[in-house]
């Protein structure tokens, strides 16, 4: 059995789309999951920020990209698909096939639920 950080947690399909989700998000932000020398405490970890911009200011994420900023549905289409995948419990991500179909716009998007891992800050 493979571990996650010495941990007894199987590595699993949905471990990998947890990464996937991770990935997106720094591709998309343009920024490491961990800034440590952020400049507000809120912002350090990338999927909490991600989460608090979601909600209620996206453009923070991708505000110094301007083609990006031209943009914003896709960007929120990818958010939330990103927000999906990195859903605490394993059992809510989606497979990586309908993540797929999903960014290529062949599955609907839905809302992600709130994250029980994220502090969201207002």
């Amino acid at each position: 059995m493979w571990q996650l950080n010495g941990s007894k947690i199987p590595i699993t399909v949905k471990v990998d789309v947890y990464s996937y989700g991770i990935l997106l998000l720094e591709v998309i932000c343009c920024r490491n999951h961990l800034e440590e020398h952020a400049d507000n405490e809120d912002n350090m970890i990338l999927a909490d920020w991600a989460y608090d911009c979601y909600q209620m200011k996206l453009h923070l994420l991708v505000e110094n990209d301007h083609e990006a900023m031209n943009d914003v549905t896709n960007v929120e289409k990818c958010v939330m698909i990103a927000l999906w995948c990195i859903q605490e419990d394993p059992t809510l991500r989606p497979a990586m096939k309908k993540v797929i179909l999903m960014l290529e716009g062949i599955a609907e998007v839905s809302s992600p639920p709130v994250p029980s891992s994220f502090t969201y800050s207002t």
